[in-house]
């Protein structure tokens, strides 16, 4: 009987020392002689998975990065230090996209943030587009220098129209909107032409108490406004403004109009555009002819006469598309969306 005993007591503490050797060995598995990473909090552990896993990083988790780095910093100065003035843009014919890339290499994903202060405003722009690539070039490359000398959090989507239907601007800014939003809580949205290149980057790209309007002169018109009540181009709305007027109608086939509906549907919610000084909100257009499939829209003026009539329906509650794709390119976002077309 007492043999027995023994035996089992042997086997009792077999068993805990094979257990004891398991643990230890797990527990130099995990650590592998990388303390950091083993002692680190989960967002820390987030961004050695960038350090230890690939060069370039993730979308989503350059947002964490950037909200972690924010909680720790001081807020950038309303005014940047690091603000030029005029700029005149020039216009190279041999630019490319992998040019610009190399020029701006914190530009990650579409994005930037700055790296010493937290910034105003997290602001996305957006632009919509079609068959314009090379103004797409021209404008990225003055873009990025100029939201980063203002110290912007930022981020730059472009909308593009798939399939041969009249162009629809609005509908596709409708759509860059409620697609910027499901990756970032973004504060300010800057509705933008692929043509116009801002020339002085003390025309800021941030929101207002009121929606803003940023084009008050450009080249083609003698820096002049274009005309009484002009609300389009450039414009800066914040995310709760957008969603007050319910975005903009997507009932604009081809070219004009829809700018005009959006100041009626800010006029109807009580609130008034405002502009920087003509002095600084100068733009350069880049010439082109009239595209095709962007034909001036010969319904504009019914449809304007209906805006207080349609504006709580027809807008971002009725805004219907089919996403084809979304890609995080290194200078922009690139959304391609089927938007149907004015008989859909």
């Amino acid at each position: 009987m007492g043999a027995v005993k023994n035996l089992i007591c042997k086997t009792r503490i077999l068993l805990l020392i094979a257990v004891c050797v398991m643990i230890v060995g797990w527990i130099g598995y995990l650590y592998n002689g990388d303390e950091e990473r083993f002692m680190s909090k989960p967002e820390t552990r987030l961004h050695n998975f960038w350090k230890y896993s690939s060069t370039e990083k993730d979308p989503t988790l350059f947002a964490l990065e950037a909200s972690k780095k924010d909680s720790d910093m001081k807020t950038c100065p309303a005014l940047s230090p690091y603000l030029q003035g005029a700029v005149p843009p020039s216009f190279e014919a041999t630019l490319t996209f992998e040019e610009i890339k190399r020029k701006y290499p914190s530009v990650v994903h579409g994005r930037f943030h700055p790296e010493t202060c937290r910034a105003q405003q997290r602001v996305a722009i957006l632009i919509p587009h079609r068959n314009r690539e090379k103004h797409l070039l021209y404008l990225l490359d003055h873009l990025h220098p100029f939201l980063q000398r203002q110290q912007l959090d930022y981020g730059i989507y472009l909308i593009h129209q798939a399939g041969n239907a009249k162009f629809n601007r609005a509908k596709l800014l409708n759509v860059g909107y409620m697609e910027a939003l499901k990756e970032e809580k973004w504060d300010c949205f800057i509705f933008h032409d692929v043509d116009l290149v801002p020339e002085n980057d003390f025309n800021l790209y941030l929101c207002d108490s009121e929606p803003k309007h940023l084009v008050v002169g450009r080249n083609v018109t003698g820096y002049r406004l274009l005309y009484k009540g002009y609300f389009g181009g450039v414009t800066a709305l914040t995310t709760d403004q957008v969603a007050k007027v319910n975005g903009y109608s997507n009932n604009y086939w081809g070219w004009g109009g829809e700018d005009d509906d959006l100041r009626v549907r800010v006029t109807l919610q009580n609130m008034k555009v405002v502009r920087p000084s003509p002095d600084v909100a100068k733009y350069t257009m880049i010439f082109h002819t009239r595209d095709s499939g962007n034909e001036v829209n010969k319904k504009r003026m019914e449809l304007l006469r209906k805006v207080s009539k349609v504006w709580k329906t027809d807008g971002l509650n009725s805004c219907v598309y089919k996403l084809l794709s979304l890609e995080h390119n290194p200078l922009y976002i690139n959304i391609t969306v089927d938007i149907g077309g004015p008989d859909s």
